[in-house]
C-alpha cells in the first residue's frame, strides 16, 4: 500500500481499555479525499486475543512499526500519530525508534512519556490485568466531562481490561531527536496554560513537555475522553495539526 504526499496517512490510537472503535466519530469526519485516516488497536486491547493478557509495551510499538509499512510510511512519506491518553507510554517509544518516519504527533489530553517512566510499576505480581474502574472512581483520576449515558454505556460494555505487563514495564527512550518531532497538545481536562506551567516546574508527568523542540498547544476545554464528548471539534483540531509543517530532514 502506498501512500500520496498530498495525502497524509494519520493512526489513530486511544488509551488505556479502547481500541480503534473510540475514534468512529472522529473519523467519519476526515474525508477520505485529502487524508488517509486509520485507527488501530493495541496489542492486549482486543478482545479476541486469547493471550492479550501478556501482551507488552514492546508488543504494542512492533504493532504500531507493522501498520506504518501496511501504509507505505517513509521517511519521504511519514506518518501523523494521533495518541489519547495512555497510548503516550507506546506511541513515545515508537517516536523514540522511528522519529524520521513522523511528521507530527498529535497527543490528545495526552503528552510524552518520561523515560523509565511506568503506568504502574507497583502493580502487585498477582494481577493480570486492570478493568475499566467503576465510573465513580474513574472519574476521581479522569474528567467525565461531556459524555452522556449513552457515551458511558457504550464505554462499559466495550473497554476491555488492561495487560499487566503494559502497565508495568517502563518507557525506554534513548533517541534524542524525539524531541524535534512537531507536536501538538490538545489540551482538554486542564488548560494550556496549567499544562505548560507544571511542564515548567518539572511535573514528573508533564516535564517532557518542557523538553520538547517544536511545540504548539491547542485549548479545547472538556474531559478527558473528548472523540466522544466533542468529535467534531477534535476533528478540526487535528486535521488543522495535519496540514502544519514537517520538520526539516
Amino acid at each position: 500500500m502506498t501512500t500520496s504526499p498530498h495525502k497524509p496517512s494519520v493512526i489513530f490510537i486511544a488509551g488505556h481499555w479502547l481500541g480503534a472503535w473510540a475514534w468512529d466519530a472522529v473519523i467519519d469526519e476526515f474525508t477520505p479525499e485529502r487524508w488517509r485516516p486509520v485507527a488501530m488497536t493495541l496489542p492486549g486491547l482486543d478482545p479476541d486475543d486469547g493471550a492479550r493478557a501478556t501482551r507488552t509495551l514492546s508488543d504494542q510499538v512492533a504493532a504500531i512499526v507493522s501498520r506504518c509499512a501496511q501504509f507505505g510510511v517513509s521517511r519521504d512519506q511519514p506518518v501523523v500519530i494521533v495518541a489519547h491518553s495512555g497510548a503516550n507510554g507506546p506511541v513515545s517509544m515508537f517516536i523514540d525508534r522511528h522519529a524520521d518516519l513522523v511528521r507530527r504527533v498529535v497527543w490528545v489530553d495526552s503528552g510524552p512519556s518520561a523515560a523509565g517512566s511506568a503506568f504502574a510499576v507497583d502493580l502487585p505480581d498477582h494481577v493480570a490485568e486492570l478493568p475499566l474502574p467503576p465510573f465513580d472512581q474513574l472519574a476521581g483520576q479522569a474528567s467525565l466531562e461531556g459524555l452522556s449515558a449513552a457515551h458511558l454505556e457504550r464505554f462499559r460494555d466495550r473497554a476491555v481490561p488492561e495487560p499487566a505487563p503494559v502497565l508495568r514495564e517502563p518507557v525506554e527512550l534513548l533517541n534524542e531527536e524525539r524531541k524535534d518531532v512537531p507536536t501538538t497538545l490538545v489540551c482538554c481536562s486542564l488548560s494550556s496554560a496549567q499544562v505548560l506551567e507544571l511542564a515548567r516546574e518539572g511535573h514528573p508527568m508533564f516535564a517532557p513537555v518542557a523538553e520538547l523542540d517544536r511545540v504548539e498547544v491547542v485549548d479545547l476545554p472538556t474531559g478527558h475522553w473528548p472523540m466522544w464528548s466533542r468529535p467534531r471539534d477534535l476533528a478540526r483540531v487535528i486535521a488543522e495539526a495535519v496540514a502544519g509543517p514537517e520538520r526539516s530532514r
